[in-house]
């Protein structure tokens, strides 16, 4: 089974139902959601995520919203050894390298799934926007 690390922009773009984005982000949940996947996200995306759509939403929709979200990902602590490795690697955007080093010390995330690739150009891990990692499994998509 994939298990995947699904990077704030994805889920972003899912819950602000961005254009074109959406559709790709929405099967990628939904496959977590029926167990075809296994995805991963960092408690720096809840944070970051809560912030944003707070904005734009009452606190009570945003919690349900992250709710939901933590029921069909498992959830990756931003922790001491994530926060060094991010401070000292060569990543240009801080958060993206601690997204990155969170992923990278849990051994069985093989790909990290965002739309801002050029971010992750240090990376050991697979890189794929959504549309790449739906191509790249289209035969798990076909039978669910």
């Amino acid at each position: 089974m994939t298990q995947a690390l699904i990077d704030t922009d994805v889920i972003l773009d899912f819950f602000l139902e961005r254009k074109p984005f959406f559709h790709d982000s929405a099967k990628i949940l939904s496959l977590a959601e029926n167990k075809k996947i296994k995805i991963f996200v960092t408690s720096l995306s809840f944070s970051n995520c809560y912030y944003i759509l707070r904005q734009i939403g009452s606190h009570e929709t945003v919690i349900e919203n992250l709710r939901k979200l933590a029921i069909i990902s498992d959830i990756l602590s931003v922790n001491s050894k994530s926060i060094e490795l991010a401070l000292y690697s060569e990543f240009k955007d801080f958060e993206d390298a601690l997204q990155y080093f969170s992923a990278y010390q849990k051994d069985k995330i093989n790909v990290i799934i965002t739309r801002n690739i050029k971010d992750y150009k240090k990376s050991e891990l697979p890189i794929m926007t959504p549309e790449n990692y739906l191509k790249s499994i289209k035969d798990i998509i076909a039978r669910s």
